[in-house]
């Protein structure tokens, strides 16, 4: 693809000097003849054949450009959709609700690098008291991940999103509906009814937006992490969270 955008280029090129009359390259005035646009495939051909490393440059500034672009967009999005990650109050909050720092979790239940960052995310909340933890349901493993995160949405309700959280990680066998109902009733809640909750439409509304969210903000895959304006994809270690937390505080002093 980077190959193709780059080619048109280094022939306009070729071309303006090529075929410009004083031997300075100029803006042609008429579209090229047959036979000057077969040279001008020549030249282009010849060129690179006898320089590959200037179509290589050519291809690393490109993909260096998109990858530049990509993430100043992310970031003006992270930016301009600051206050529905952070204070949608639709979202669940784990930590300090008054936290100075606010990490934005997506995550899925079912998600085994969701699992493996979970240690790390709770480790960090007991260590630091000053953390504010958003978690934002984002079921995309298949229709188990979406009941798991409809139930936790309707648990949610009943102020015992935490307990079904912390619990359905500590989860040693695979998640599927059986298990999610089973982890509700451990929490003093009864399965049917949150079940039947689980159904409402405002819960279409909130993962709707989460997905929406996620894709305006570039998360592709679970867990996907966000503070400020830094997007963190994958599993972490207590370690990345602390210097990302540092170096927000340290903005903000």
């Amino acid at each position: 693809m980077i190959l193709m955008r780059c080619l048109p280029a280094i022939a306009a090129i070729l071309a303006l000097v090529a075929f410009a009359p004083t031997g300075q390259a100029q803006t042609p005035s008429a579209p090229l003849t047959a036979e000057q646009a077969e040279a001008v495939n020549r030249l282009v051909h010849d060129y690179l054949m006898n320089n590959p490393k200037v179509l290589q440059e050519a291809i690393d500034h490109a993909q260096e450009a998109a990858r530049d672009e990509a993430e100043q967009k992310v970031k003006a999005e992270m930016i301009s959709r600051r206050e529905e990650l952070e204070s949608d109050p639709t979202s669940p909050v784990l930590g300090n609700s008054k936290g100075d720092v606010t990490i934005v979790e997506f995550f899925d239940y079912r998600c085994p690098y969701c699992k493996a960052s979970a240690p790390a995310v709770a480790a960090l909340l007991v260590a630091d008291k000053r953390v504010r933890l958003v978690l934002k349901d984002f079921p995309i493993l298949g229709k188990e991940s979406t009941f798991a995160s409809r139930i936790a949405l309707a648990v949610q309700k009943h102020g015992k999103y935490a307990e079904y959280y912390k619990a359905m990680f500590a989860l040693k066998s695979p998640i599927d509906d059986a298990a999610t109902l089973e982890i509700v009733k451990s929490i003093g809640l009864d399965p049917e009814q949150i079940r039947k909750e689980s159904d409402a439409s405002d819960i279409d509304t909130m993962l709707a937006h989460n997905f929406d969210l996620a894709k305006a903000i570039g998360v592709e895959g679970t867990p996907a992490f966000v503070l400020g304006d830094t997007l963190i994809p994958g599993a972490v270690t207590v370690e990345v969270l602390k210097e990302q937390i540092a170096a927000l505080r340290g903005k903000k002093s």
